[in-house]
Protein backbone atom coordinates (compact mmCIF):
# COMPACT_ATOMS: atom_id res chain seq x y z
CA UNK A 1 0.00 0.00 0.00
CA UNK A 2 2.63 2.64 0.64
CA UNK A 3 5.25 1.49 -1.42
CA UNK A 4 4.13 3.80 -4.47
CA UNK A 5 3.53 7.01 -2.14
CA UNK A 6 7.15 6.49 -0.61
CA UNK A 7 8.64 6.18 -4.56
CA UNK A 8 6.44 8.86 -5.69
CA UNK A 9 7.56 11.56 -2.69
CA UNK A 10 11.48 10.26 -3.26
CA UNK A 11 11.57 10.84 -7.29
CA UNK A 12 9.28 13.65 -7.37
CA UNK A 13 10.91 15.61 -4.48
CA UNK A 14 14.51 14.59 -4.49
CA UNK A 15 16.25 17.83 -3.95
CA UNK A 16 14.16 17.63 -0.45
CA UNK A 17 15.18 14.16 0.63
CA UNK A 18 18.68 14.71 -0.22
CA UNK A 19 18.51 18.19 2.06
CA UNK A 20 17.00 15.93 4.77
CA UNK A 21 19.09 12.52 4.36
CA UNK A 22 22.38 14.22 2.83
CA UNK A 23 22.15 17.89 4.68
CA UNK A 24 22.58 19.05 1.04
CA UNK A 25 20.40 20.51 -2.18
CA UNK A 26 21.82 17.95 -4.52
CA UNK A 27 19.80 17.53 -7.44
CA UNK A 28 19.05 13.68 -7.84
CA UNK A 29 17.27 11.79 -10.67
CA UNK A 30 16.09 8.25 -10.85
CA UNK A 31 18.40 5.22 -11.68
CA UNK A 32 16.67 2.13 -13.39
CA UNK A 33 20.10 0.27 -14.76
CA UNK A 34 18.89 -3.58 -15.93
CA UNK A 35 21.94 -4.92 -13.61
CA UNK A 36 19.97 -3.40 -10.67
CA UNK A 37 16.23 -4.74 -11.51
CA UNK A 38 17.54 -8.54 -12.63
CA UNK A 39 16.15 -11.31 -9.82
CA UNK A 40 14.67 -8.61 -7.84
CA UNK A 41 14.87 -9.02 -4.18
CA UNK A 42 11.61 -8.71 -2.39
CA UNK A 43 11.56 -5.19 -0.66
CA UNK A 44 8.44 -2.75 0.31
CA UNK A 45 10.18 0.11 -1.81
CA UNK A 46 13.11 0.28 -3.42
CA UNK A 47 14.67 3.98 -5.30
CA UNK A 48 18.07 4.30 -6.91
CA UNK A 49 18.75 8.49 -6.96
CA UNK A 50 21.57 9.51 -8.39
CA UNK A 51 24.03 12.88 -9.26
CA UNK A 52 26.73 13.45 -11.07
CA UNK A 53 29.13 12.16 -8.09
CA UNK A 54 26.69 9.62 -6.01
CA UNK A 55 24.14 7.54 -5.73
CA UNK A 56 20.98 7.46 -3.00
CA UNK A 57 20.35 3.71 -2.52
CA UNK A 58 17.01 4.42 -0.46
CA UNK A 59 14.39 1.05 0.54
CA UNK A 60 11.50 2.41 2.92
CA UNK A 61 10.47 -0.46 5.14
CA UNK A 62 6.84 -0.94 6.93
CA UNK A 63 8.27 -3.89 9.03
CA UNK A 64 11.47 -5.42 9.89
CA UNK A 65 13.08 -7.67 7.56
CA UNK A 66 16.12 -10.05 8.75
CA UNK A 67 17.02 -10.25 4.94
CA UNK A 68 17.76 -6.41 4.73
CA UNK A 69 21.36 -6.22 5.52
CA UNK A 70 22.27 -9.25 2.89
CA UNK A 71 20.26 -7.15 0.10
CA UNK A 72 22.67 -4.19 1.15
CA UNK A 73 25.32 -5.70 0.13
CA UNK A 74 23.94 -7.11 -2.55
CA UNK A 75 22.91 -4.20 -4.14
CA UNK A 76 26.07 -2.15 -3.10
CA UNK A 77 27.91 -4.64 -5.30
CA UNK A 78 25.52 -4.41 -8.63
CA UNK A 79 25.81 -0.69 -8.03
CA UNK A 80 29.96 -1.30 -8.22
CA UNK A 81 29.47 -2.95 -11.21
CA UNK A 82 27.51 -0.42 -12.66
CA UNK A 83 29.73 2.40 -11.56
CA UNK A 84 32.79 1.62 -9.75
CA UNK A 85 33.55 5.41 -9.03
CA UNK A 86 30.53 7.03 -7.53
CA UNK A 87 30.31 6.95 -4.16
CA UNK A 88 27.09 5.03 -2.94
CA UNK A 89 25.00 5.97 0.12
CA UNK A 90 22.44 3.36 1.28
CA UNK A 91 19.84 4.28 3.97
CA UNK A 92 16.73 1.91 4.62
CA UNK A 93 13.44 4.05 6.55
CA UNK A 94 11.23 2.41 8.65
CA UNK A 95 8.07 3.81 8.46
CA UNK A 96 6.32 1.81 11.47
CA UNK A 97 7.31 2.24 14.74
CA UNK A 98 8.61 -1.03 16.20
CA UNK A 99 10.93 -2.90 18.93
CA UNK A 100 12.19 -5.34 16.96
CA UNK A 101 16.27 -5.53 17.26
CA UNK A 102 16.11 -6.06 13.39
CA UNK A 103 15.09 -2.31 12.99
CA UNK A 104 19.05 -1.45 14.47
CA UNK A 105 20.93 -3.29 12.05
CA UNK A 106 23.28 -1.26 9.78
CA UNK A 107 25.76 -3.64 9.05
CA UNK A 108 25.68 -7.31 7.01
CA UNK A 109 28.78 -10.06 8.63
CA UNK A 110 29.70 -13.23 6.86
CA UNK A 111 33.27 -14.42 7.42
CA UNK A 112 35.30 -11.84 6.22
CA UNK A 113 32.78 -9.89 4.71
CA UNK A 114 31.38 -6.77 6.08
CA UNK A 115 29.13 -4.22 4.90
CA UNK A 116 27.78 -1.25 6.50
CA UNK A 117 24.38 0.95 5.75
CA UNK A 118 22.29 3.24 7.41
CA UNK A 119 18.78 3.57 9.35
CA UNK A 120 16.29 6.08 10.09
CA UNK A 121 13.26 5.13 12.52
CA UNK A 122 10.62 7.55 11.70
CA UNK A 123 9.52 7.44 15.01
CA UNK A 124 12.80 8.39 16.43
CA UNK A 125 13.02 11.95 14.16
CA UNK A 126 12.00 15.15 15.70
CA UNK A 127 8.68 16.08 13.40
CA UNK A 128 10.12 20.00 13.54
CA UNK A 129 12.91 18.23 11.45
CA UNK A 130 10.26 17.07 8.42
CA UNK A 131 7.74 19.80 8.52
CA UNK A 132 10.37 22.50 7.57
CA UNK A 133 9.40 21.52 3.56
CA UNK A 134 6.04 20.53 2.49
CA UNK A 135 7.38 18.00 0.33
CA UNK A 136 8.20 16.11 3.65
CA UNK A 137 5.10 16.91 5.48
CA UNK A 138 4.02 12.98 4.38
CA UNK A 139 6.66 11.66 6.72
CA UNK A 140 6.14 14.00 9.80
CA UNK A 141 3.04 11.97 11.11
CA UNK A 142 5.37 9.08 11.63
CA UNK A 143 7.60 11.14 13.20
CA UNK A 144 8.51 11.39 17.10
CA UNK A 145 6.27 12.36 19.20
CA UNK A 146 3.06 10.94 21.87
CA UNK A 147 0.10 12.55 19.79
CA UNK A 148 0.25 12.22 16.42
CA UNK A 149 -3.47 13.77 15.69
CA UNK A 150 -1.80 17.18 16.89
CA UNK A 151 0.91 16.47 14.35
CA UNK A 152 -1.62 15.75 11.42
CA UNK A 153 -3.65 19.04 12.25
CA UNK A 154 -0.34 20.67 11.94
CA UNK A 155 -0.37 19.06 8.42
CA UNK A 156 -3.62 19.82 7.44
CA UNK A 157 -3.22 23.74 8.67
CA UNK A 158 -0.60 23.59 6.14
CA UNK A 159 -2.27 21.74 3.16
CA UNK A 160 -4.58 24.60 3.55
CA UNK A 161 -1.86 27.33 3.01
CA UNK A 162 -0.57 25.73 -0.28
CA UNK A 163 -2.01 27.31 -3.19
CA UNK A 164 -1.02 25.10 -5.77
CA UNK A 165 -4.48 22.74 -6.70
CA UNK A 166 -2.16 19.63 -7.86
CA UNK A 167 0.43 19.74 -5.32
CA UNK A 168 -2.04 20.49 -2.57
CA UNK A 169 -4.34 17.34 -3.88
CA UNK A 170 -0.62 15.46 -3.99
CA UNK A 171 0.68 16.11 -0.47
CA UNK A 172 -2.83 15.72 1.11
CA UNK A 173 -3.30 12.03 -0.52
CA UNK A 174 0.28 10.77 0.60
CA UNK A 175 -0.22 12.20 4.03
CA UNK A 176 -3.60 10.66 4.63
CA UNK A 177 -2.34 7.30 2.90
CA UNK A 178 0.86 7.35 5.29
CA UNK A 179 -0.91 8.67 8.38
CA UNK A 180 -3.23 5.08 8.12
CA UNK A 181 0.06 3.42 9.67
CA UNK A 182 -0.14 5.07 12.68
CA UNK A 183 -4.28 6.50 13.33
CA UNK A 184 -7.35 5.39 12.72
CA UNK A 185 -8.89 6.00 9.78
CA UNK A 186 -11.87 8.44 10.58
CA UNK A 187 -9.21 10.91 12.20
CA UNK A 188 -7.77 10.95 9.00
CA UNK A 189 -10.75 11.85 7.29
CA UNK A 190 -12.03 14.47 9.73
CA UNK A 191 -8.65 16.43 9.33
CA UNK A 192 -8.05 15.42 5.85
CA UNK A 193 -10.32 16.87 3.03
CA UNK A 194 -11.15 14.15 0.38
CA UNK A 195 -12.11 15.82 -2.25
CA UNK A 196 -8.63 17.19 -2.74
CA UNK A 197 -7.11 13.90 -2.26
CA UNK A 198 -9.17 12.51 -5.56
CA UNK A 199 -7.12 14.90 -7.69
CA UNK A 200 -3.91 14.10 -6.73
CA UNK A 201 -1.66 12.32 -9.13
CA UNK A 202 -1.81 9.39 -6.51
CA UNK A 203 -5.30 8.49 -6.31
CA UNK A 204 -5.67 8.97 -10.39
CA UNK A 205 -2.34 6.21 -10.66
CA UNK A 206 -4.52 4.00 -7.79
CA UNK A 207 -7.59 4.28 -10.48
CA UNK A 208 -5.23 3.32 -13.54
CA UNK A 209 -3.46 0.71 -11.66
CA UNK A 210 -6.86 -0.74 -11.10
CA UNK A 211 -8.00 -0.52 -14.42
CA UNK A 212 -4.72 -1.95 -15.70
CA UNK A 213 -5.20 -5.36 -13.65
CA UNK A 214 -8.46 -5.52 -15.11
CA UNK A 215 -7.50 -4.94 -18.76
CA UNK A 216 -4.68 -7.95 -18.23
CA UNK A 217 -7.72 -9.98 -16.93
CA UNK A 218 -9.85 -9.10 -19.63
CA UNK A 219 -7.28 -10.02 -22.46
CA UNK A 220 -7.67 -13.72 -21.33
CA UNK A 221 -11.51 -14.01 -19.71
CA UNK A 222 -13.27 -12.50 -22.40
CA UNK A 223 -14.67 -8.59 -22.51
CA UNK A 224 -17.72 -9.11 -19.98
CA UNK A 225 -15.70 -10.90 -17.75
CA UNK A 226 -12.88 -8.32 -17.99
CA UNK A 227 -14.77 -5.79 -17.32
CA UNK A 228 -15.72 -7.35 -14.34
CA UNK A 229 -12.71 -8.04 -12.55
CA UNK A 230 -11.23 -4.36 -13.88
CA UNK A 231 -13.96 -3.70 -11.15
CA UNK A 232 -13.28 -5.77 -8.51
CA UNK A 233 -9.95 -5.38 -8.89
CA UNK A 234 -10.17 -1.05 -8.78
CA UNK A 235 -12.59 -1.82 -5.85
CA UNK A 236 -10.67 -4.28 -3.66
CA UNK A 237 -7.42 -2.08 -4.14
CA UNK A 238 -9.30 1.55 -3.13
CA UNK A 239 -10.81 0.10 -0.04
CA UNK A 240 -7.78 -1.75 0.76
CA UNK A 241 -5.68 2.06 0.80
CA UNK A 242 -8.57 3.49 2.78
CA UNK A 243 -9.94 1.24 5.51
CA UNK A 244 -6.86 -1.38 5.57
CA UNK A 245 -6.59 -4.89 4.21
CA UNK A 246 -10.29 -6.67 3.35
CA UNK A 247 -10.51 -9.64 4.90
CA UNK A 248 -11.15 -13.09 2.50
CA UNK A 249 -14.71 -13.52 3.60
CA UNK A 250 -15.64 -9.62 2.04
CA UNK A 251 -13.28 -10.35 -0.33
CA UNK A 252 -15.27 -12.82 -1.83
CA UNK A 253 -18.50 -10.82 -1.03
CA UNK A 254 -17.04 -8.02 -3.43
CA UNK A 255 -16.03 -10.81 -6.15
CA UNK A 256 -19.49 -12.07 -6.49
CA UNK A 257 -21.30 -8.33 -7.07
CA UNK A 258 -22.25 -7.69 -10.04
CA UNK A 259 -21.27 -5.13 -12.32
CA UNK A 260 -23.71 -2.21 -11.35
CA UNK A 261 -23.48 -3.31 -7.48
CA UNK A 262 -19.78 -2.60 -8.02
CA UNK A 263 -20.12 1.08 -9.52
CA UNK A 264 -22.44 1.77 -6.70
CA UNK A 265 -19.98 0.66 -4.19
CA UNK A 266 -17.37 2.60 -6.03
CA UNK A 267 -19.79 5.60 -5.24
CA UNK A 268 -20.06 4.90 -1.52
CA UNK A 269 -16.59 3.81 -0.45
CA UNK A 270 -14.98 7.15 -0.06
CA UNK A 271 -16.93 7.83 2.58
CA UNK A 272 -16.19 4.85 4.52
CA UNK A 273 -14.05 4.61 7.79
CA UNK A 274 -13.87 1.27 9.00
CA UNK A 275 -14.89 -2.11 7.84
CA UNK A 276 -18.33 -1.67 9.79
CA UNK A 277 -19.10 0.54 7.05
CA UNK A 278 -18.32 -1.80 4.15
CA UNK A 279 -20.31 -4.98 6.19
CA UNK A 280 -23.21 -2.24 6.76
CA UNK A 281 -23.02 -1.43 2.79
CA UNK A 282 -23.32 -4.98 2.15
CA UNK A 283 -26.41 -5.52 4.42
CA UNK A 284 -28.15 -2.47 2.79
CA UNK A 285 -27.16 -3.23 -1.20
CA UNK A 286 -26.65 -6.86 -1.66
CA UNK A 287 -29.21 -9.35 -2.94
CA UNK A 288 -30.07 -12.24 -0.57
Amino acid sequence: MYDSICKFIAIEFSEDIATWLLGKPISLTELKPPELSSEPIRVDSLIFLESDELVLHLEFQTSPDQDIPFRMLDYRVRLYRHDPQKEVIQIVLYLGENRSKLVNQTVFELSKTSHEFEVIRLWEVPPETLLQSKDLWSFAVLSQGKNRETILRQISQKIDEISDPREKSNVTASTAVLAGLVLDQDIIQRLLRKDIMRESVIYQDILSEGREEGREEGREEGREEGRHQEGVNLISRLLNRLIGQIPPNLTQKIHDLSIEQLESLGDALLDFKSEEDLQKWFEENSEN
